[in-house]
């Protein structure tokens, strides 16, 4: 077991401005791990520990696999590896996505509360839909504190929201507040680290799942003991999805490991919709130009009859294409993600 404090972030849109304001606010001394994971295309290289080094005065890093832990530093998770804590390691993987993500909160968090349990500090920031709110859950299980920032000081209010709806959690502040909470929060746990209420149920659950996010095979870790079979299918892989209960919160896993909420789920299947209705809106434009092709035709070869049948054809094909566009263009709606703009200046 780890004996400083851990303290994992988690962060999503908007959250470069808002993890750079926080670092800002973390004294040189301070004495626990940080390690962040902020939401990154896997396509492009992050700069993120260069501007959180120059945003504060701890110095940041992408660590390497199986690099020690030590208070004072702040470990960020590199572009699609997920960022775990191994005992008084890190861990870097390319486990299954979760939420279609990779890094994704959630992995971190929960290795974080199965290696440090009541050292722990979970903190969700600015960001859409629900990653973080299942990790700070199992944080706050295993006897850590959870911290969230205020939906309404947030630049993205959704991840906070989803947390603060799901986890009892315990200080909700603004960002401005949050580096000072978090220094009185670390030098408490270093007195009293507190205790944990996780039952054996819960730890098992917590190892299957952190040991899939570090590539162990997903089956044969019990993936299947989770929860009962949905009637959903991953949107991943096409595997058959488990039903997980936390609190009041429903999620799912399938049996190659991928993992989702239901929000994150229901985003990918109103974008699926949106996705099939323009391939059906674009044969029905085909057909639409191929029946005036075929009318043109008739109409040079003296079928004057046949060639308004046609045009007719087009113009109820064309008619029906109205429908499609509205599915296309309203597909969002079906979405549990909040649709949020950013806070003006």
């Amino acid at each position: 077991m780890i004996d400083f404090p851990l303290v994992v972030i988690g962060a999503s849109s908007g959250g470069v401005s808002a993890l750079m304001k926080l670092c800002a606010q973390l004294p040189g001394d301070f004495p626990a791990a940080v390690l962040v994971v902020q939401h990154t295309s896997p396509a492009y290289p992050s700069m993120l520990p260069r501007i959180l080094s120059s945003a504060g005065s701890l110095h940041a890093i992408h660590p390497r696999d199986g690099q020690s832990l030590h208070p004072g530093l702040i470990y960020v998770a590199p572009p699609d590896h997920h960022l775990l804590v191994k005992k008084q390691t890190v861990a870097l993987t390319r486990g299954p996505k979760e939420n279609r993500s990779r890094p994704a909160i959630d992995p971190l968090f929960r290795s974080a509360a199965l290696s440090a349990g009541t050292r722990t500090i979970g903190v969700v920031l600015t960001g859409n839909l629900d990653d973080g709110t299942s990790g700070l859950h199992a944080i706050k299980q295993a006897g850590g504190l959870t911290v969230v920032q205020d939906p309404d000081d947030a630049e993205y209010g959704s991840m906070p929201r989803s947390a603060l709806g799901a986890v009892n959690v315990d200080h909700r502040v603004p960002l401005d507040e949050m580096g000072a909470l978090l220094t009185t929060l670390v030098q408490n746990l270093l007195r009293n680290p507190g205790q944990s209420s996780m039952s054996p149920e819960e730890q098992r659950r917590l190892e299957i799942e952190v040991s899939i996010a570090g590539e162990r095979h997903a089956l044969s870790q019990g993936v299947t003991h989770l929860g009962p079979p949905s009637l959903v299918t991953c949107p991943d892989c096409g595997g058959t999805l488990m039903e997980l209960k936390e609190g009041t919160v429903t999620r799912f896993r399938c049996h190659t490991g991928h993992a989702y909420t239901a929000n994150s789920l229901l985003s990918h299947v109103s974008g699926s919709i949106e996705e099939k209705a323009y391939t059906v809106l674009r044969t029905l434009e085909e057909a639409v130009i191929l029946l005036g092709m075929l009318s043109e035709q008739r109409q040079h070869q003296g079928d004057a009859q046949g060639a308004e049948a046609l045009r007719a054809s087009a113009r109820e094909v064309e008619a029906s294409t109205q429908s499609i566009r509205r599915l296309a263009r309203d597909s969002r709606i079906l979405s549990g993600e909040e649709v949020e703009r950013p806070t003006s200046e």
